[in-house]
């Protein structure tokens, strides 16, 4: 022990009960704890009996070896834990041998386990009216982890981070209950940024009269990627990519030049979008600004079955559809009229695995008709893409032949928060935000608002009914009628929030200064990167808010189907942390078959020219050979089966799932039942 004596650098002793614990440390390591007894002598206090501990074994010493270890060390060290009186026996004992010790602040964890962990101002952590230092406040947060259930390493280096940071632990651990505290969910800030572009003025703009007087009735001056794009010949027929955020004026690059063409007769202006309530409200915004000067139809998908109440008119100016009611026309051989401006809203939809094969059909389809039917001067159709976000915008430009205008602009600030909580929190916590920013008005007068993302319809109702403020459920299974009712009421700040599945993520027009993600799955499938930007973009409006505010409700270890390999705090911080993926469009079999049968019945034997040209690659080969196979084709026409199957957009194993039932007698709706169920699965 002697020899252990002389290689002290710190002799620690903390009061146990009546005795003294007594540490020895040298390098940040534990040499030896033991536990010390004094006893009372004429001389004062003296060491009575030591005994060293080594494990849970115990080895008695003589106490003179406490004395020759206390004289050898570099520097004795007091608990401040240690009571007042038992400070003053071990100084009035060490002073008996003239030894010299100083008071220090230590985790009183540590010292109860016979470790000497010395704090400061810096490292101590609060913990139960207690300071502890930063290696038992992790281990006090493991626990609290471990009984919330498995927890993603990047969450976990996320907490302990803001543990070090804030010095509390209950802080901390009431995060994970979905306590809301701003400074510690607050995860970090998209600033506010604006590119130095010089405005064109509005009066500047050569267009048509009708169009030049109504827009120098709105504006002075164009928005910077507005201006931009006239730079670079938006309104002189140039195609043109526009990637730019959310609110920052995309839309009327596409107005512009689509309305100028109509007014010169060159040709009517498709706006196309990928869902029926963006295609609505589209539809009457055109219908208010340009009624007047233009008739405007509407052609959605519902268009097969219905005329959605005579709205569709192919021989109208304007023409705002969507994807699918626009493909639908073409696949059927329907005369658009001549096509002089297409405007592809969130071309992005490019990339999605169930969407994208459609829209990049699509717009080969439409590129053909505009040339061969549509347009009296071959290729002389303007293509305007828009879109908020694309990871290679530079690739997918060359990839659509047009010339690309990025502008990286946020108009306002976005606050992006994390907090935990599992499915009943989330709805307490939803609460809690929505009250918040509803009762809060902005800079420029408006109240807060707030979309709630959730990951099914069931959901969108459940949480619409449980919070207290007025409050309506959005997604694709609601009528129009009850959409546009609750896009007015929200417009006029009757609603202090909506909550929606995907259906608000394509762009419709609800002014929220606040996004909450209830969860971060749509339907079965992890948000992508690309997604969940595209949906927290519409968190905050220049006219309206002074800051968007965006929060992920995160459940630790928790899937919404078990082919779900991450689990949604692991989504969390990828989402939070990811670059946004490229946008390229992908094909399975099914895919190449359905496209390339939709190519043949729309262009024959150009139907190879079509695929050659789409911005995914197509093994046409193989695909014309299960054509022929499936017998959804005779030579390059389509059989009147593939007709069918073509027209109902139907993807091979759907056509034959419906083949089958039809075949074995069964009712239609168990058919249609039967096949909904399959999808939902």
């Amino acid at each position: 022990m002697s020899q252990q004596a002389a290689q002290v650098e710190t002799l620690f002793l903390h009061e146990h009960g009546e005795e003294f614990r007594v540490v020895a440390q040298r390098d940040g390591d534990r040499l030896f704890h033991a536990v010390l007894e004094l006893k009372a002598t004429d001389a004062g206090p003296r060491p009575r009996r030591l005994r060293v501990k080594d494990g849970a074994d115990e080895e008695l010493r003589s106490p003179d070896q406490f004395v020759d270890l206390a004289r050898r060390a570099a520097r004795i060290r007091i608990s401040q834990q240690t009571s007042q009186p038992a400070r003053d026996r071990v100084r009035e004992m060490l002073d008996g041998y003239q030894l010299d010790a100083k008071v220090v602040r230590t985790c009183r964890l540590c010292a109860s386990d016979g470790r000497y962990s010395p704090i400061t101002s810096e490292t101590a952590i609060e913990s139960d009216d207690e300071t502890i230092c930063p290696d038992c406040a992790r281990e006090q947060l493991d626990r609290e982890l471990a009984f919330k259930g498995s927890i993603s390493a990047d969450a976990r280096e996320r907490l302990e981070d803001l543990l070090l940071e804030v010095q509390d632990l209950e802080r901390i651990t009431n995060l994970l209950s979905g306590q809301l505290d701003p400074d510690l969910t607050k995860f970090d800030e998209i600033s506010a940024t604006v590119d130095e572009v010089d405005p064109v003025p509005v009066d500047s703009l050569n267009l048509h009269p009708g169009m030049q007087q109504h827009l120098e009735s709105r504006f002075d001056t164009l928005l910077p990627v507005q201006s931009l794009a006239v730079e670079h010949g938006a309104t002189a027929g140039q195609d043109q990519l526009v990637v730019s955020a959310t609110a920052t004026g995309k839309t009327l690059v596409g107005e512009m030049a689509g309305i100028d063409r109509v007014l010169n007769n060159k040709g009517k202006m498709l706006f196309l979008v990928p869902l029926v309530a963006l295609a609505n409200q589209k539809y009457e915004q055109f219908r208010d600004r340009y009624g007047d000067m233009v008739d405007v139809s509407l052609r959605v998908g519902a268009s097969r079955i219905a005329d959605e109440g005579g709205r569709f008119d192919p021989q109208a100016d304007v023409i705002v559809g969507t994807y699918e009611g626009i493909d639908h026309a073409l696949r059927t051989g329907k005369d658009l009229g001549n096509v002089g401006t297409v405007v592809i809203d969130e071309v992005h939809t490019l990339g999605e695995d169930e969407r994208g094969h459609r829209l990049d059909g699509l717009i080969s389809r439409l590129k053909y008709y505009c040339e061969t039917g549509g347009s009296p001067d071959s290729g002389d159709t303007q293509w305007i893409y828009l879109s908020a976000t694309v990871g290679n915008p530079g690739q997918l430009a060359e990839k659509l032949r047009a010339t690309l205008i990025e502008f990286e602009e946020r108009p306002v600030p976005i606050e992006r928060h994390v907090t935990f909580a599992d499915g009943r929190e989330k709805i307490e916590t939803e609460k809690k935000l929505v009250k918040r920013a509803f009762d809060n008005k902005s800079s420029k007068g408006y109240r807060g608002q707030t979309i709630i993302f959730t990951n099914s319809r069931r959901r969108c109702h459940e949480i619409s009914r449980k919070l207290e403020y007025s409050s309506a459920p959005y997604h694709a299974g609601l009528d129009n009628r009850k959409r546009q009712r609750v896009e007015r009421q929200f417009a006029d700040q009757d609603l202090a929030a909506v909550v929606t599945t995907a259906a608000l993520a394509a762009g419709v027009d609800f002014p929220a200064s606040q996004v909450i993600f209830d969860s971060l799955a749509m339907g079965i499938e992890w948000l992508t990167v690309q997604e969940f930007h595209q949906m927290l973009g519409r968190a905050g409006r220049p006219d309206y808010h002074d800051k968007g505010t965006v929060y992920l409700l995160v459940e630790p270890d928790c899937s919404y189907h078990n082919s779900m390999e991450m689990t949604e705090d692991e989504v969390a911080f990828k989402l939070l942390k990811g670059e946004m993926e490229p946008v390229v469009t992908r094909y399975d079999e099914g895919a190449a078959v359905e496209e390339t049968l939709a190519n043949v019945t729309v262009a024959g034997t150009q139907a190879k020219r079509l695929n050659d040209r789409m911005v995914g690659e197509i093994p046409t080969k193989h695909a014309l050979g299960k054509l022929l196979e499936y017998e959804f084709i005779d030579g390059l026409d389509p059989t009147p089966l593939g007709r069918a199957v073509t027209r109902h957009f139907l993807a091979p194993d759907e056509a034959f799932q419906l083949l089958d039932g039809i075949r074995k007698g069964h009712d239609p709706y168990d058919i249609v039942a039967e096949m909904e169920l399959r999808d939902e699965h």
